[in-house]
């Protein structure tokens, strides 16, 4: 039996193995205690393609994507390409009827070979060059979200035929998160400010460019967001400056992105946001705000890309070596680290870790999953349990990988970044080979 197959009473009698909130939905365990996914033994998928190997399950997938438009009914739904996206990934998001969002000519490039309309796409960064804007003029892209005045200059200069463009806002809504991912307040990077009139002046300038359609209003209050209030906050004063629009330049804005950053569960016991309650509190608050200020319902856009491939991925490791330091810790080394996983170093973040090729009849102690790269600060995950007689060889499977693991993925020590390999319903398909040092070679001209 899977964790699919317990749908929708998943918390009723989940595997003691693994916690159905954190692994994918067809993670099971066959007759030697191998743990599976997609009907398939993780053992059999590190034989064929080694370790470490990123595995995605599309039934995960395309389960949380479905998920997105069932809760929010009259909602645009645009996947968050940053977080996972290979041609793959893209014709799955394209199949479930998803839009995708993207952040550079690559990931543009990547949804369009993943079958992805142009009109469906809407175009972020902060920093977008005049090529770049150029090349997604030139293709098509539905939405260009404007974050800064050159941008917005630049761009009209390169538009050939009226341009659907949103300005990204920051609200001044404090989630109070790591810094890195807390993108609400003013004083970071993104978006205009509603102090100081910021946002009102870059309001002026894209009307005052005939070519450019001011179509609505962006903004993205962090990552990791568990509290679905934060999201009518949000939605009401972005109403108010839509209404202040209106009353000074008698434009309706029809469009209002509200972004992602919905919360998942790496560990037991960690928060996730409630989509029910998203779908009541966006609801809620439009009525609220629409009201108040007399104001035409706009579309509301989302755009989760961590809550749909988070826990649809997992990763492989082998286990190198077990030291235990007399007084201190046990350190299990893997054949793999922040080189595929950089976020333990860069955000502190925990993960959730099982022994995927047998099945653990002994205790189990604390332990730190250490990493294989020439930093003291290379870990996958402390102070998780494993069982007290885990060895070389054995295998580990460190569960919600599926979300900015590939995606950030580097060469550090000239390390190749691992495959990414695709299952479903016993089926496995390798979607990115591994880089092999012969990739990196190739780069190097001497």
């Amino acid at each position: 039996m899977t964790l699919l197959d317990m749908l929708p009473s998943i918390g009723k009698a989940a595997p003691r193995r693994v916690d159905p909130a954190i692994w994918p939905v067809t993670t099971g365990c066959d007759e030697q205690g191998r743990l599976c996914l997609g009907e398939v033994p993780l053992t059999d998928i590190a034989d064929e393609f080694g370790t470490p190997t990123y595995v995605v399950d599309e039934t995960d997938f395309r389960y949380r994507a479905r998920r997105y438009r069932k809760a929010l009914r009259g909602v645009e739904v645009v996947y968050a390409a940053k977080s996972l996206l290979t041609t793959a990934v893209a014709r799955w998001v394209r199949e479930e009827g998803l839009g995708i969002d993207v952040c550079s000519p690559g990931e543009l490039a990547v949804a369009l070979a993943g079958g992805l309309d142009p009109v469906r796409v809407v175009m972020h960064g902060n920093a977008k060059s005049p090529d770049e804007l150029r090349e997604a003029v030139a293709v098509g892209v539905g939405r260009m979200v404007v974050d800064s005045d050159i941008e917005i200059a630049y761009l009209a200069g390169l538009a050939r035929r009226r341009q659907r463009v949103l300005i990204r806002v920051t609200p001044e809504i404090d989630i109070h998160g790591h810094r890195a991912v807390t993108t609400g307040v003013s004083d970071q990077k993104f978006g205009f400010t509603l102090d100081g009139g910021q946002a009102a002046r870059a309001v002026q300038r894209v009307l005052a460019h005939p070519i450019l359609d001011l179509i609505g209003l962006h903004c993205h209050i962090g990552s990791q967001v568990t509290d679905a209030a934060l999201y009518g906050e949000a939605i009401r004063r972005m109403i108010a400056m839509m209404a202040d629009v209106r009353s000074h330049h008698g434009v309706i804005l029809t469009e209002l992105n509200i972004g992602g950053g919905h919360g998942v569960p790496y560990t037991r016991g960690d928060g996730e946001l409630n989509l029910d309650e998203l779908a009541a509190v966006i609801e809620d608050a439009l009525d609220e705000a629409c009201a108040a200020e007399h104001f035409p319902r706009p579309v509301v856009v989302v755009e989760p890309g961590r809550a749909i491939s988070a826990r649809a991925g997992i990763t492989l490791y082998r286990v190198c070596s077990v030291k235990t330091r007399p007084g201190g810790r046990t350190f299990v080394a893997v054949d793999g680290g922040m080189s595929d996983n950089p976020r333990v170093a860069l955000y502190g973040a925990q993960y959730t870790v099982a022994l995927a090729n047998r099945h653990p009849i002994v205790s189990r102690h604390l332990v730190t999953v250490a990493g294989r790269h020439c930093e003291a600060g290379d870990e996958i995950a402390r102070d998780v349990e494993l069982p007290t007689d885990v060895r070389p060889g054995d295998l580990l499977a460190v569960a919600c990988t599926g979300a900015y693991h590939h995606s950030m993925a580097s060469t550090y020590n000239v390390v190749g970044r691992p495959p990414l390999v695709g299952v479903a319903r016993g089926r496995v398909r390798e979607l990115v080979r591994r880089e092999t040092i012969a990739d990196l070679l190739a780069r190097d001209r001497g």
